[in-house]
């Protein structure tokens, strides 16, 4: 019995003593699990207070640069802003100094328009003040031609008398000038021979009337659209030669007598020029040229 309670016994002490064994094993592994996880906590914190410390870092840099990129789009902001206003301030400057421009230029204007206008009024008063005058002037003249008409009324009455006759002393003058058929075979008007007769052609106006010295040294003279050149004189049989120019056309008339009518036809007239030579010199002729009325406004 005593051996079986010793083998007990020393069973139960060895089975006490493995126990101790596997609770110190136990408290040993649990101390180590314990250091590991000790170990690794501080392990991970530090890491958590790296990655604190990094991420505080880039929000701290991040933070700086948002606030400088902020900055300077506040400060571009900020120019434009500043631009506009200058920009506006300037437009409304011009503005201002346009309108006043305007206003001093419409206010000379004005004062302009009136002064003109107050010597306008003071030239129509100076015109009116001119023609008051005037019309009494005239009031005053009036009464004189008025005084005048009775005047010549009567001077008009004189004046018939001295027509009538002088009149009278045509018609007898008339009867002494001469007709002749010019060397166109036309019947010519009435022939001045001298100076007088010539004169008395004239007063009738019938015709115009020219007279002439035609010579070597003034051998041509234009009258009208006809021109007359001097060729040839003989005192001798006063006989002349001459040389007409009419129509781009020349003639020569020659050996025509003094007192002959040398007619020529200029453009569509139906009246003759006449050319008659009163006087025959040594190379020298002295004459006058008719023409018709009509032929005045070609001269």
């Amino acid at each position: 019995m005593s051996d079986e309670f010793e083998n007990t016994t020393v069973v139960e002490e060895h089975k006490h003593t493995g126990m101790f064994a596997a609770l110190i094993v136990g408290l040993v592994l649990s101390l180590a699990g314990n250091a590991f996880l000790l170990t690794r906590t501080n392990a991970m914190n530090d890491q958590m207070a790296q990655m604190s410390t990094g991420t505080q870092t880039q929000i701290s840099k991040l933070s700086d640069a948002t606030t400088a990129l902020l900055e300077q789009r506040l400060d571009a902001l900020n120019q434009e802003v500043n631009a506009q206003v200058k920009g506006a301030q300037d437009s409304a400057a011009r503005a201002i100094r346009q309108e006043r421009a305007q206003s001093q230029k419409t206010s000379q204007e004005i004062a302009d328009k009136a002064a003109k206008l107050e010597d306008q009024q003071k030239e129509v008063a100076v015109n009116l003040d001119q023609l008051r005058e005037a019309n009494t002037a005239a009031d005053t003249k009036i009464a004189a031609v008025s005084t005048d008409v009775d005047t010549v009324k009567t001077d008009v009455n004189g004046v018939k008398t001295e027509v009538a006759s002088t009149k009278d002393g045509l018609e007898k003058t008339n009867g002494d000038l001469k007709r002749a058929i010019g060397d166109m075979g036309v019947m010519s008007g009435l022939i001045a021979t001298n100076g007088k007769d010539l004169q008395t052609l004239r007063e009738l106006g019938e015709r115009n009337y020219f007279e002439f010295t035609l010579n070597k040294t003034q051998a041509s003279k234009k009258f009208g659209d006809m021109v007359v050149t001097y060729k040839k004189a003989d005192p001798k049989k006063n006989r002349f030669t001459v040389a007409v120019q009419a129509d781009d056309k020349m003639v020569e008339k020659r050996d025509k007598s003094i007192n002959e009518p040398v007619q020529v036809y200029v453009h569509d007239s139906r009246q003759p020029f006449e050319i008659v030579v009163n006087r025959v010199n040594k190379d020298e002729i002295i004459g006058y040229v008719s023409t018709p009325k009509m032929s005045l406004a070609r001269q």
